[in-house]
């Protein structure tokens, strides 16, 4: 502990990643990275950058990759904020929406990063279980408004189950809460179109609704640190002129971001990519016995049976030394599964082979 931090720093656990593996043979599919490479595009942006405009501070509230988001959700640039990613995004939202010692609200299970955001807001953490089948329970927004709750986190589709909650459930939840609602929607863009989801409906009903996107899992540039939050111009002026880090967004990520959102037939292409790729994974996962529910992300929830020969935590530990990483969560109601990301049907087809030989 220091003796010069606050007494909730102290008090608190930080976040803990994912694993880097060293090794460029090992196959990652433990933190929901696209398989895919970034559009070429970004590559000819990326390679025709000028070192001189390093020089000179960037574009400070990134106008022009604002109005190609806005183009992009049929907002105004008014209703965007860039950040850096969209865990920035998040510390932003609670900086703004969240008075120290005021509470913040959530899901159990969820994204860890966002009770360790509220801890260093010092912002008492309400979570609320969610039902077997991941939904929420009826009773939702009126425990979190009981508990004094200012800004909430929903993550959807949801992680780490994968499953995708449609814009009336939203809807009740944005209509209930008393506070501010953060839909986080790092892993919207592989929803499968025949869904028709759209929360941006949301915004033109409610004044207390951000919506949460980031460049990490669509556009395959988690390296580059770009996400946005979208919102009515009440939620999103205060971010933009009084919280956000001046020059949060560098000169070469808003060129490189704005090249990957104009390029949407590359990146729609990836995305039915990763959705054939899941299903073909979750077919082959269920004839080992290896069980998963629906998803709508680029990651599946599997479930480890009792009676298999390795526990959750052996077939994980068992396929890293084979150089497979997947993700095993040491919390309630999770010991028994493995979030495994799609990766490429290469990827994937090593996997399903590896896990035949562990468990057969």
């Amino acid at each position: 502990m220091s003796k010069y931090a606050r007494d909730n720093i102290n008090a608190m656990q930080g976040y803990t990643s994912g694993e880097q593996p060293q090794d460029p043979d090992t196959i990652k599919l433990n933190t929901n990275e696209n398989p895919y490479p970034p559009s070429p595009e970004v590559t000819k942006v990326l390679q025709g950058l000028n070192a001189d405009s390093l020089r000179t501070y960037p574009q400070p509230t990134a106008d022009p990759l604002r109005d190609a988001l806005a183009q992009l959700h049929g907002l105004d640039r008014d209703n965007v904020v860039v950040t850096n990613g969209g865990d920035e995004a998040l510390r932003l939202a609670i900086t703004t929406f969240v008075e120290p010692g005021c509470g913040f609200g959530m899901a159990q299970p969820s994204y860890s990063l966002y009770s360790v955001l509220a801890d260093i807001q010092d912002a008492p953490v309400t979570r609320i279980p969610l039902d077997d089948d991941w939904q929420h329970p009826t009773d939702f927004a009126a425990r979190l408004n009981q508990a004094g709750v200012q800004l909430t986190c929903l993550v959807n589709p949801h992680a780490p189950s994968g499953t995708l909650y449609q814009e009336p459930v939203l809807s009740q939840i944005a209509q209930a809460l008393e506070g501010v609602l953060l839909i986080d929607e790092a892993y919207a863009d592989f929803v499968a179109p025949s869904q028709a989801y759209n929360s941006t409906t949301l915004l033109r009903t409610f004044d207390n609704v951000l919506i949460l996107r980031t460049f990490s899992k669509g556009y395959g540039l988690a390296g580059l640190r770009l996400g946005y939050l979208l919102g009515s111009s009440d939620l999103i002026a205060p971010i933009l002129e009084k919280t956000r880090d001046s020059y949060n967004i560098d000169h070469i990520s808003q060129a490189l971001g704005l090249a990957a959102i104009l390029d949407q037939e590359y990146a729609a292409n990836t995305w039915a990519q990763v959705r054939q790729d899941r299903q073909s994974l979750q077919n082959n996962l269920s004839q080992l016995g290896l069980l998963s529910s629906p998803s709508e992300s680029n990651f599946l929830l599997v479930q480890i049976p009792s009676m298999t020969k390795l526990n959750a935590q052996a077939l994980y530990e068992e396929l890293k030394r084979r150089n497979i990483l997947v993700r095993y969560f040491d919390h309630p109601g999770l010991h028994d599964k493995l979030r495994i990301t799609v990766g490429t049907s290469a990827q994937n087809e090593k996997l399903v082979d590896e896990l035949t030989d562990l468990l057969t």
